[in-house]
C-alpha cells in the first residue's frame, strides 16, 4: 500500500508524539490485517487518545495506564507502533495504536472506520452488520472486523507487520494529515475524563461510519 492512494508506512518516529497530539494524524490512514482467511482494512475516521501515567502535563482518569504499569495494559508502555489489544464488558477486541517514547505509557483507541478492503471477510466475522457503513461504526466493531483478538494478538507490531498468533497487521498513514478535523469529549468515559476538558476524540466530520456519541456516567456533571 505504500505511496498508493498518498498512503505510507507508518514509523516509530511519526508516533512519537504525545497520544494527543498524535491522534489527528491517524485519521484517515488504514490499517491492514491479514490472517489465514482473509485480508481485511479499515480507514480510520475516528480515534480517542489516552494517556497513561506521568505521560503529558495533566493525569487522565479515563486511561488504563492511569496508575502505572500492570500486566492488563503492558503494551502501552511500550515502543510505538505496537496495537494494544483489550477486552471490552468480556466481549469485544478493541484496538489501540501504541505512541510515545518507550516507557511512556499512551494508546489512540480506533474507535470507527471504513472497510475499504476485505468487505465480505467483515461482513462474515459481522454477520449482524446489516450495511457496509456499519462494519466497523464503533470500537468492537472494528476489532472483530478486522479479525483481531485479545489476547492471542495484543502486542502485535503494526510497523514491521511481524506475525503474532497467525495474523499480520500494518498501519499505514496519509502523506498529508487531514484539514478538516474534529474533536470534542471521549464517548462514554465516566466522570470528569469524559467531558470537554478532556476533549481528545477526533473525527472526520460528516463521515456515515463515525460512531454516535453518549456521554459516560457523570461525564457531564463533572
Amino acid at each position: 500500500m505504500s505511496g498508493v492512494d498518498g498512503l505510507i508506512p507508518a514509523t516509530r518516529e511519526a508516533l512519537l508524539g504525545l497520544p494527543v497530539e498524535v491522534a489527528p494524524r491517524l485519521l484517515g490512514a488504514v490499517l491492514r490485517v491479514e490472517t489465514a482467511e482473509s485480508s481485511v482494512a479499515v480507514r480510520l475516521t475516528e480515534v480517542e487518545a489516552y494517556h497513561g501515567q506521568g505521560t503529558g502535563d495533566r493525569p487522565d482518569p479515563g486511561s488504563h495506564a492511569r496508575m502505572g504499569p500492570t500486566a492488563r495494559n503492558a503494551t502501552m508502555w511500550g515502543e510505538p507502533g505496537h496495537l494494544y489489544v483489550y477486552l471490552s464488558h468480556g466481549i469485544h477486541s478493541c484496538v489501540n495504536v501504541v505512541c510515545g517514547p518507550e516507557g511512556v505509557a499512551g494508546g489512540i483507541l480506533l474507535r470507527a472506520g471504513e472497510v475499504v478492503e476485505g468487505v465480505d471477510a467483515a461482513f462474515a466475522r459481522r454477520a449482524a452488520a446489516r450495511v457496509a457503513r456499519d462494519l466497523a461504526r464503533g470500537p468492537g466493531r472494528l476489532g472483530d472486523a478486522v479479525g483481531l483478538r485479545h489476547p492471542i494478538h495484543d502486542g502485535i507490531d503494526a510497523v514491521t507487520g511481524a506475525a503474532l498468533a497467525g495474523a499480520t497487521a500494518r498501519l499505514f498513514l496519509p502523506a498529508r494529515p487531514l484539514v478538516d478535523v474534529a474533536s470534542g469529549p471521549r464517548v462514554g468515559v465516566a466522570g470528569v475524563a469524559g467531558t470537554a476538558a478532556y476533549p481528545w476524540r477526533f473525527w472526520i466530520p460528516g463521515d456515515p461510519t463515525v460512531s454516535a456519541f453518549r456521554w459516560g456516567r457523570g461525564a457531564r456533571e463533572a
